[in-house]
Order: C-alpha cells, then sequence, then structure tokens
C-alpha cells in the first residue's frame, strides 16, 4: 500500500471558475502564476490543454531543464491535473463559494520517489510555493497582469 503524500493549499479567488481554469489551461501562463520561480517557459505548447495533452516547459532549480508533461485530469472549468517522466502530480480543483472561486493546488508526490522528497524540507517548501503561486494567480485573474 502506498502512502498518500500531497501537499495543499487553497484560496478563495474573486473571479469566476471559468476564468481561473482558462489561465490553467494555459502553459504560456505557467510562469506568469508560478510562485517557486522555477517554471521559465512552455518548449511544446498546445496552446489550450486539453485530457491526454503533452506540453513541455523549461525549468531552473539551481541548474536549467526540460520537462514533458502530460495532463491526466481535465474537467472544464472544474479541475485539472498533469505529472511529468517521475509521476508526480500538480493539480488544481476549482469550487463555486459565495466570494467566487475556491482554489485547490495540490502536489502529490506519493509514488516511489516521492519517499526521499518526505525525508527533506520539500514539502514545506513547496506548500509555501504553492501558497504563492494561488496568490500570483489571484493577482493575475483580478487584474489581469502579472505580480
Amino acid at each position: 500500500m502506498t502512502t498518500r503524500r500531497v501537499v495543499s493549499a487553497s484560496r478563495i479567488i474573486a473571479a469566476p471558475r471559468e476564468a481561473i481554469f482558462k489561465v490553467l489551461a494555459t502553459p504560456a501562463l505557467h510562469p506568469v502564476i508560478d510562485g517557486s520561480g522555477s517554471v521559465k517557459a512552455p518548449t511544446d505548447d498546445p496552446g489550450t490543454l486539453f485530457l491526454g495533452a503533452k506540453f513541455g516547459m523549461a525549468m531552473k532549480l539551481g541548474l536549467g531543464y526540460k520537462v514533458q508533461n502530460t495532463v491526466s485530469t481535465f474537467e472544464e472549468g472544474r479541475s485539472i491535473a498533469w505529472h511529468h517522466f517521475a509521476g508526480f502530480i500538480w493539480r488544481y480543483d476549482l469550487v463555486d463559494v459565495e466570494a467566487g472561486t475556491e482554489v485547490t493546488e495540490s502536489f502529490d508526490y506519493s509514488n516511489l520517489l516521492g519517499v526521499g522528497l518526505s525525508l527533506t524540507a520539500f514539502p514545506q517548501n513547496n506548500l509555501r510555493n504553492i501558497e504563492k503561486t494561488l496568490g500570483r494567480l489571484d493577482h493575475y485573474v483580478t487584474t489581469g497582469s502579472a505580480e
């Protein structure tokens, strides 16, 4: 049995689900909303994501590298998730609330490689980055500009 290892945070954004989802489904905007500073630019960009879409991203954590992601969950306006070769999953869930949309971002590192991550400060650092991403997403969606 695999232990669930998930880091997640939520934020209420005063915008409709559809507007938020559109940003999340556009790889070219991922560097704009990324709170970690590691997402640099799309390398293979289908424009708007869809279930099964593949998109590449230039990254930098110390050294530069590239990843190829595959969209594994896609429910228009409600949920989107993708993973890369290591099987880590990035997911966003959107729910209507009275003040707008509750957006939950989660990072699932439950696979075998995640065991090593759980022994480091990565989960705590990742939580801070998720919270920054949600803040940047909020700012972008509500103002139309990057921070």
